[in-house]
């Protein structure tokens, strides 16, 4: 049970989680929820505030064979604004998550810093986990340094607070309004519900919670939602628009065994990348059967998972950082080829899909135009290329690229 250490009364069953979002709804507040706690939202949205408050509960909708429905009870939500209701929530929590995506966390660390400094104040010696369910790369560091500029600097960091970096492999599909409309607070979820996460981040127990996978490698495991689950999901959604560029759905493109084919081949071709940079952690024969497992997750009817869902956002998942670029540079630290990820990449270079309403992504058709005219300024000013680093790959994907005009 979380805050075991606690003087100060702290509800142990209490999560409160900042996004009432896609993860935080579907995924967090689920396993959190079903398994005795209280969930407490942070969130900006007012309609999905009260609705919560309101109710008391919300529906999560399981899109599998068969189509089930999770009722998440004992529910309420802070608006974000009410920053002192939020700061003594957070005082009182057991455990705190957040689920906001990478852009908004500045805007929600300095609250979560506030409300470490009350509870510290109340009680000097009461750690609290945070659980940072983002898919993101060193989310811990990234928190530490945030935290670390704003809280005193006597502030015993390291010992109070857990930073809980995880892989987030949940897959929430777009819903469409006239479904938010019939039910703001209802939320479509695959059946897939195991939360990997940082086992030796935790300050306090580890929660009895069904579905919490502790790892203590963390770092690989990121690396493994990244490169094998995000790499091969766009893969899918970009040769899939490529082959058929008439096509909605994720399911109608892996229907067809040449984009099947292809896009395990290159999570099979990243998987031994990481089997070689993480060798205590994989087993090449276990990375396969978590490809297999994932394409029929990607290949889901029930989903109704867009092309464009997966794909768009080309700045941020073509970026040097992301699941192509990052697999590419973890290849050149252990000297392994990469020659199918880089081709996978280039045709997200062309990718145009359009959503439900039949536009195309904005900052993706600025890209697309400014890769036509200036192709590698494009790379390193709006993808973050190094222009030594990657040199080989800017030439590649130049070349491929001038080649597969016409692809």
């Amino acid at each position: 049970m979380g805050s075991a250490k606690c003087k100060y009364p702290v509800e142990s069953r209490k999560i409160v989680i900042f996004g009432a979002g896609k993860i935080g709804r579907s995924f967090i507040g689920q396993l959190f929820g079903c398994s005795g706690y209280k969930v407490v939202f942070i969130d900006t949205d007012p309609v999905i505030v009260a609705g919560l408050n309101t109710r008391g509960s919300y529906r999560v909708i399981i899109k599998g064979e068969k189509e089930k429905e999770v009722i998440v009870p004992d529910v309420q939500a802070i608006p974000a604004f009410e920053k002192q209701q939020v700061i003594e929530t957070i005082s009182t929590a057991g455990i705190l998550a957040v689920s906001v995506g990478k852009s908004s966390l500045e805007k929600v660390i300095p609250i979560i810093a506030a409300g470490l400094k009350l509870r510290f104040n109340r009680d000097s010696d009461c750690p609290l986990d945070i659980i940072i369910a983002e898919n993101m790369r060193d989310a811990g560091d990234f928190f530490r340094e945030r935290l670390k500029g704003i809280l005193p600097p006597d502030y015993p960091l390291e010992k109070l607070v857990g930073l809980i970096e995880t892989s987030i492999g949940k897959m929430v599909p777009i819903m469409t309004q006239a479904d938010m409309d019939k039910d703001p607070l209802m939320i479509y979820a695959e059946p897939y519900n195991t939360l990997i996460l940082d086992k030796r981040g935790f300050k306090s127990p580890i929660p009895n919670i069904k579905g919490l996978v502790p790892k203590d490698n963390i770092k690989a495991w990121v690396d493994r939602k990244a490169f094998i689950h995000n790499l091969g999901h766009a893969t899918a959604a970009y040769f899939g628009f490529n082959r058929h560029p008439e096509a909605t759905y994720m399911f109608e493109v892996l229907d067809d065994t040449e984009v099947y084919d292809f896009t395990r081949n290159v999570m099979l071709q990243s998987a031994a990348i990481l089997k070689a940079a993480y060798t205590e952690d994989f087993i090449m024969s276990n990375l396969e059967d978590h490809i297999d497992d994932l394409l029929s997750r990607f290949h889901n009817r029930a989903l109704q998972d867009t092309i464009y869902r997966v794909g768009h956002d080309l700045i941020r998942k073509l970026g040097s950082d992301d699941r192509f670029m990052g697999a590419i540079h973890l290849a050149n630290q252990v000297g392994m080829t990469y020659d199918m990820i880089l081709k996978a990449m280039l045709y997200g270079l062309y990718f145009k899909a359009r959503d439900e309403d039949g536009n195309i992504f904005k900052p993706d058709f600025v890209l697309l135009e400014s890769l036509a005219k200036e192709f590698e300024m494009t790379l390193i000013k709006n993808l973050g290329f190094d222009t030594e680093a990657d040199n080989f790959v800017i030439g590649e994907l130049k070349r491929l690229y001038m080649l597969n005009q016409q692809l």
